[in-house]
Order: C-alpha cells, then sequence, then structure tokens
C-alpha cells in the first residue's frame, strides 16, 4: 500500500543538525519510507529507484497536513509499565528503599489479571496520548499479566519490547520466582510473540514482529548467579535483545561489589553472565558509570537509556550523556515511571537538556545538549535498538506524529523554532495523528 504525505517534515540524519523540508513530501509503501522531497515529480520519479517517473506512483494519494509539523515519533527506552499508579508518589526516596516501600507492594498486585488489565490499559492509553509508538519496557515476574500486557500493545498496533522481570532474591516472596518457572515463563512467551513474520516477499519490508519479548533481570542485586545466567542462555539460545538497570546510584553499586566481587565493574557483572552485548543490550541510567565499565559498554556496544527525571526523583544524580556521546555509545531517552514522574517523551527531552547544562556549569569543557542533539538522541539513535526506526530516511519504518501546533506559534516562528516551542510547552492536544509501521494508531481503549 503506497501513500504520499505533505507538511513541514523535520527530522535528524546526524546528531549536528536537523533536516528541514518546508512543505515536503514523503512517500510510505508498506510502512516504509521510499524517499522525501520538496518537488512531489521528483519525488515520485525518485521513489522507482531510477530517473524515470514510475507509473504505479502516477495515482497514489497525497494526504496533505496542510501548515502541520511532521516528525518521527516517540521512543521510551526505558519504562515500568507496572508502576503507573505510583507515578509522582515517594518522591523523597533514594533508590532501595523506594524499592522496598512503595514499588514491589504495587508490582505485586499485578497476580491479579483484572489490576493488571486496568492499570495497563491506563498506561499505554497515556503512552499513546503523548505519541510514544515504541517502548522497551519492564513487566512484572507474572507471566500472564505479562502477557495481556504484550497482547495490549499489539491490539492497538504500538511497538514494544516487553520483559518478563526475573528475580528470586532481595525482593518479598511474592515476587520471587525460582529459575525454572522463569524459564517455563518465557519460553512461553518467546514461543508465542518472537515467531518473525515470513508471510511477505518484500525484503525490505521488517521481519520482527512488532511487540517482542526482551530479557528482563530487574538487576544484579535481585537475581542469583544462577538466574543471571539462564537470563543469558535465555538471550542466546532465542537471540533476544536484554534490558536492566545499571550504575544508577552508588549505595547499589557498593551492593553489586559485595555480591559479585569477581567482577571488575557493575557492567562486567552482567557481561560475567552473557547480558551485556553479546545481544543487543539497553541498560538504563549509567550516572556513575567510567572506566572499565565505559570501555566494556563501548566495546560491545551496550545502549544507554537516559532517564533525568528519574536520576534526580530517587537521588541517583547526573548522567554524563555528552561524554556518552562523545565516546560513541548508543544513547536514547527513558521516563522511567515511576521513578520518573513524567510519561511525555517531549519533556524527557527538555529535562535532558536542562541536566546538560547543570553538568555545564560544574564543567565548561562538558558542552550542553543542543536541540538536534537530544532530537536525534529521542529518535534515530533511540530507534536503532528496533531496527531501521526514528528516522525518515529511505529504508526506515514511518513511525510519525503529526503535530498541529497553530496555537504556539506566531506566524514569523521558523520551523525549527515551532519545534522547539512544541517540545517545551506543546501537549497531546497538539497531536492530530500517530503513526507505527505506517499505520494510523487510533486511540486504545481504557
Amino acid at each position: 500500500m503506497k501513500k504520499i504525505y505533505k507538511a513541514h517534515i523535520l527530522y535528524t540524519k546526524e546528531q549536528s543538525h536537523f533536516e528541514v523540508l518546508e512543505n515536503g513530501y514523503i512517500a510510505v509503501e508498506d510502512g516504509i519510507v521510499k524517499g522525501t522531497s520538496t518537488n512531489l515529480a521528483e519525488l515520485k520519479g525518485q521513489c522507482s529507484m531510477c530517473s524515470k517517473v514510475n507509473d504505479q506512483w502516477q495515482d497514489v494519494e497525497v494526504v496533505d497536513f496542510g501548515n502541520c509539523l511532521l516528525i518521527p515519533a516517540m521512543i521510551d527506552m526505558h519504562v515500568h509499565a507496572p508502576q503507573v499508579h505510583n507515578q509522582g508518589v515517594a518522591m523523597d526516596m533514594e533508590l532501595l528503599p523506594w524499592l522496598q516501600n512503595y514499588t514491589f507492594p504495587e508490582e505485586a498486585k499485578y497476580a491479579d489479571i483484572h489490576y493488571a488489565e486496568r492499570m495497563y490499559r491506563r498506561f499505554m492509553h497515556t503512552q499513546w496520548l503523548f505519541g510514544t509508538m515504541r517502548s522497551c519496557v519492564f513487566g512484572t515476574v507474572h507471566t500472564e499479566s505479562t502477557r495481556l500486557l504484550m497482547k495490549l500493545y499489539q491490539e492497538a498496533g504500538m511497538g514494544a519490547l516487553v520483559g518478563k522481570v526475573a528475580m528470586n532474591r532481595h525482593c518479598p516472596d511474592n515476587l520471587s520466582e525460582d529459575v525454572e518457572n522463569t524459564v517455563r515463563g518465557y519460553e512461553s512467551l518467546i514461543e508465542e510473540f518472537a515467531t518473525p513474520r515470513t508471510t511477505t516477499t518484500d525484503t525490505s519490508a521488517p521481519s520482527a514482529p512488532l511487540v517482542r519479548p526482551i530479557i528482563t533481570p530487574r538487576f544484579v542485586p535481585s537475581c542469583t548467579p544462577e538466574l543471571l545466567k539462564a537470563c543469558g542462555q535465555l538471550a542466546e539460545k532465542y537471540q533476544l535483545p536484554v534490558q536492566s538497570h545499571l550504575s544508577e546510584n552508588t549505595s547499589e553499586i557498593a551492593w553489586v561489589a559485595e555480591l559479585e566481587p569477581d567482577s571488575k565493574s557493575y557492567g562486567d557483572a552482567y557481561n560475567r553472565y552473557g547480558l551485556f552485548g553479546q545481544t543487543p543490550t539497553v541498560m538504563a541510567h549509567c550516572v556513575w558509570s567510567r572506566d572499565h565499565e565505559l570501555e566494556l559498554m563501548k566495546q560491545n556496544d551496550v545502549m544507554v537509556a537516559h532517564c533525568p527525571t528519574s536520576n534526580f526523583n530517587i537521588a541517583s544524580g547526573m548522567a554524563p550523556i555528552r561524554t556518552f556521546l562523545e565516546e560513541g555509545l548508543r544513547i536514547g531517552l527513558g521516563s522511567d515511571i515511576s521513578g520518573g514522574h513524567d510519561l511525555n517523551m517531549f519533556r524527557i527531552m527538555t529535562y535532558s537538556i536542562q541536566v546538560s547544562k547543570m553538568y555545564y556549569q560544574q564543567d565548561h569543557n562538558m558542552r550542553f545538549l543542543t536541540l538536534p542533539e537530544i532530537f536525534w538522541i529521542a529518535t534515530k539513535s533511540a530507534g536503532s535498538f528496533f531496527g531501521r526506526v526514528g528516522s525518515f530516511e529511505p529504508g526506515y519504518e514511518f513511525d510519525a506524529l503529526v503535530i498541529d501546533d497553530a496555537v504556539l506559534h506566531p506566524d514569523e516562528y521558523s520551523l525549527l523554532h515551532r519545534l522547539e516551542r512544541y517540545i517545551c510547552v506543546g501537549d497531546d492536544r497538539q497531536i492530530l495523528h500517530r503513526f507505527c509501521r505506517g499505520k494510523i494508531v487510533a486511540e486504545p481503549k481504557m
């Protein structure tokens, strides 16, 4: 199925600058971007990948979004879906007491599938409102509630890597699951959700399911060596990605050093169990990642999920994002509710710039983030974890937002100033349409 969309198109191929197409066109076929241009005739010729106009594109409908902005959709690289009820609560605690007193009691409620459905629908509806079309999501230890969350994402047409959380120590008994049952639960989800799509002969079409499992040990302190080993074996056997937490809090790091004395760093503890880049890996926070750990992250191509609101709310610190950029690490942004208080990824961009400016006040060699840099991190860089996602370059999946920001800008604003203003002060009311893999995503049922 072919479509051509017309709007003011903005995206980032590179981290240093925006691609801006005023009154531009973007051609999409079967959910894949085929080309962009400000010249419709040129675009139709470009779609044929030769100099001649392709007859197949001559009668394709052009959908005109007028004076709206068209940008890549948002991506949340680290979020705890079952913590939605605690969003904005207990912001006066550090990480470890916060887990014990608030997070674990809430997650235990997800043994009740009816409670899980009510909360998960609320969570996903909020993601949809703010234009988040792809996510790396923590569920709970409960297999059936995790299965439900994955089915809800499928029903909505939103992309997600969803993790059944693995933990069997230093947690309440009703959230501890032995290794055998953890593996059995994972394999039932893998059998149902991890099969590649084989119904198309188009090699440019995405083959991975839109909703897939991701191996999710909560963090080293909550997993015995046997459980960490089993998680690594599952990732290797089924070639599944991995997500967890890394160097979020200084007391947590000290705890890991006690539990894993043979490891050279917190990251090395994961690495020894095959959970640190042996398959695609995203680690949240990395506030205190330095030296050996940083080198290992670079070597193993581990992605950082930067979660600025959570790092402040539970007193973890400021992650050195400029350092990560200069070291060539892949980075995405995470809301990390309910450590974080905001599911709006546009706001997370704003907070990230603010954190970098605080770093700059301490060290003027640590330049603060620019608008194109943070937009690139939030879209193309984060999207690389899902494949060719997060840009409008040819071959990328068409995940997009159509934004009618007329109420926010005077006529003399440039397109870049309009985008910046929307990021800082806009809200869900300005998002007219949300696309994931080329399909309009309707409002999910609450």
